[in-house]
């Protein structure tokens, strides 16, 4: 491991539980059809990443839904619907979190010689304070504990600011940012990075930027899969990553390489 990396900072859904995160992007889906406006699962996917109310109100404003909403509706959607939407959102997220709690392969062995060398794991998730809690206690009963959990409620503002990183690194008096590396499965993710000044790595497989489960992943045609994995991949460089893995197990790896390039 490169000796002066000490803290990794790792989403939840996507990257770490929730093979495909697709607990949120269900519940998106869900929520705007209730209101009479459909949304595909790509456009629910979109904005992923960011603190959920900026997500309703992101995908509320692309201009397909937003002309649907004002057909059904008669008005555009304002503040207060997007407040409306996302205190629905909330009761039905927590309802869902449970049918897609499990630990993404890897997890645990990749957070075991993490912390074998010396570097501390931390997570950051764009679910409220209740949310997150849900999520860690899963986690915690499939045996991962993380060193610090930060919450885009516990902050001015979620993804891409890098604020969420910041509290991880405050939680776990770890600094500086090139002591840090964060790694996600969204673009939200890498610009949150970014902006805080760390390493940034994206999941190009196990997350969002593919969002499938893993059974509809494994049941890829081999070729197919790789083209899918690789054009994630390519979409993750180009929003700035400095690297990008299949999933987090991959991540020691990863950094043992880069701590032996000369």
């Amino acid at each position: 491991m490169p000796p002066d990396i000490r803290l990794v900072v790792a989403d939840l859904a996507g990257t770490t539980i929730d093979f495909g995160s697709s607990a949120p992007a269900g519940v998106f889906v869900d929520l705007f059809a209730r209101r009479g406006v459909p949304i595909t699962t790509a456009e629910a996917r979109g904005p992923m990443g960011t603190a959920k109310r900026d997500h309703i109100a992101t995908l509320a404003s692309l201009p397909r839904i937003a002309a649907v909403w004002a057909a059904v509706h008669g008005a555009a959607c304002t503040e207060a619907d997007v407040d409306r939407l996302y205190a629905e959102f909330i009761p039905l997220q927590l309802e869902s979190l449970t049918s897609f709690d499990e630990l993404i392969p890897g997890t645990l062995a990749a957070v075991a010689r993490l912390r074998g060398a010396g570097i501390a794991v931390a997570v950051t998730t764009g679910y409220d304070a209740a949310m997150m809690a849900v999520v860690l206690d899963a986690a915690r009963r499939q045996g991962f504990v993380p060193d610090a959990a930060v919450c885009a409620a516990d902050v001015a503002a979620g993804r891409p600011a890098p604020w969420m990183i910041y509290r991880a690194m405050e939680r776990t008096g770890i600094w500086p940012p090139t002591a840090v590396v964060a790694v996600g499965d969204t673009i939200a993710d890498i610009e949150a990075a970014r902006n805080a000044g760390v390493w940034a790595v994206g999941v190009a497989a196990t997350g969002n930027m593919l969002g499938m489960s893993r059974h509809e992943y494994d049941a890829l045609d081999p070729g197919r899969r790789a083209h899918l994995v690789a054009a994630a991949a390519e979409a993750m460089l180009a929003a700035g990553a400095h690297a990008v893995i299949d999933g987090i197990g991959d991540l020691p790896a990863l950094l043992a390489r880069l701590g032996e390039a000369p």
